[in-house]
């Protein structure tokens, strides 16, 4: 029985989305990006399951270092790089592939001894990290001096949106760029793998698609064949009768249109489930999706049992995951299914499973 908020993590779910990416991109090397802790499912636990898998990305040099002590072999590209000489022979130490994107990091590298492998990183649009296209012939050169360069890479930033054109900007803008260039290239970010081929490259770097959300607008991931890894539940802590005009929760925002039951389930915005969702966010129980009513709050939320006369205390509740995609929930509180993933507190359980 489940007396608290607890997630399921399920192991197979993540291979059966890491062949979808082969399935996808057909050919192409797989970098799998399990930064943020795996976004929010447990870096070390998604890396055994993603074994498969070419090479791991993860954001910083900490993670790569916390990595290879599991993962002796693999190749872990630290796709922001380093930031300091510290951090430099941190990598250098553990075989860390790290991505360069500013003229910093080149200067820091030329007082390393002994070759390191490294990524250049080309801003083609998104404008945050690297080097502009004219200065990415003279960076590179500059890079080969010191560093083994196993690629060139950029981000793709609306690919998510298949009606807009910039990422066939993007993509003539890194194809000039890279045109003579002899190393592997890499662009397509898990939306560039699922609708825009011509971002495939050599090698790809799915994330969120691994962890069975949908990274396109207006296209659910089930569509895309894409399977929940994480599945958040609570239990049904009350049930009550409420009065016709009854106010529920903190400010009174929603009242009781009849007499009816209300159902409180025992989690809130203090184990990650969003503060700020609208009426149209719904929880699942035995099959019935069922809607969230009041403001959540740090430990409890609301929900409206009208025509669900049979949910009972220590009923199990599906926030998100298996059946409820976390999209819809993500949606329904005017944001995204990877900072729900990420933002689950450390108060929740987390089990594995492999079926």
């Amino acid at each position: 029985m489940l007396i608290e908020p607890a997630v399921t993590i399920d192991l197979a779910a993540l291979q059966h989305n890491l062949q979808q990416v082969r399935r996808f991109a057909s050919g192409r090397k797989i970098m799998a990006v399990i930064k943020a802790d795996g976004y929010g499912h447990g870096m070390l636990r998604v890396a055994g399951a993603l074994a498969e898998a070419d090479a791991f990305a993860v954001a910083r040099i900490s993670e790569g270092v916390q990595l290879r002590k599991a993962h002796r072999d693999k190749p872990i590209v630290v796709l922001g790089g380093f930031n300091d000489p510290l951090e430099l022979d941190q990598a250098k130490a553990e075989g860390l592939t790290l991505v360069i994107h500013h003229p910093h990091q080149l200067e820091m590298l030329q007082q390393v001894t002994g070759d390191i492998d490294c990524w250049l990183k080309v801003d083609t649009g998104m404008n945050r990290l690297g080097f502009s296209a004219e200065d990415s012939a003279a960076a590179l050169q500059q890079l080969r001096s010191h560093a083994r360069v196993v690629g060139v890479m950029s981000h793709l930033a609306n690919a998510d949106d298949r009606s807009d054109d910039y990422t066939h900007r993007q993509v003539m803008r890194f194809q000039q760029v890279t045109a003579s260039i002899d190393v592997p290239r890499s662009l397509a970010n898990s939306a560039g793998i699922t609708s825009w081929p011509e971002t495939h490259g050599d090698w790809v770097r799915p994330g969120i698609m691994l962890y069975g959300a949908s990274p396109l607008q207006s296209v659910t991931a089930e569509s895309l064949n894409l399977r929940p890894v994480m599945t958040f539940k609570a239990p049904v802590i009350s049930v009550k009768s409420l009065a016709p005009g009854a106010p529920v929760g903190y400010g009174g925002i929603w009242r009781a249109p009849e007499v009816m039951r209300l159902g409180v389930v025992g989690v809130g915005y203090g184990d990650g489930y969003p503060r700020e969702v609208s009426e149209a966010a719904r929880v699942m129980i035995n099959g019935a999706l069922i809607p969230v009513v009041g403001r959540v709050s740090m430990d409890t939320l609301t929900i409206d049992l009208r025509g669900h006369d049979e949910v009972q205390m220590g009923d199990e509740v599906t926030l998100w995951g298996e059946g409820l995609p976390v999209d819809d929930i993500a949606r329904a509180a005017d944001t995204i299914s990877y900072a729900l993933l990420c933002g689950l507190k450390g108060r929740v359980r987390s089990r594995e499973i492999d079926r």
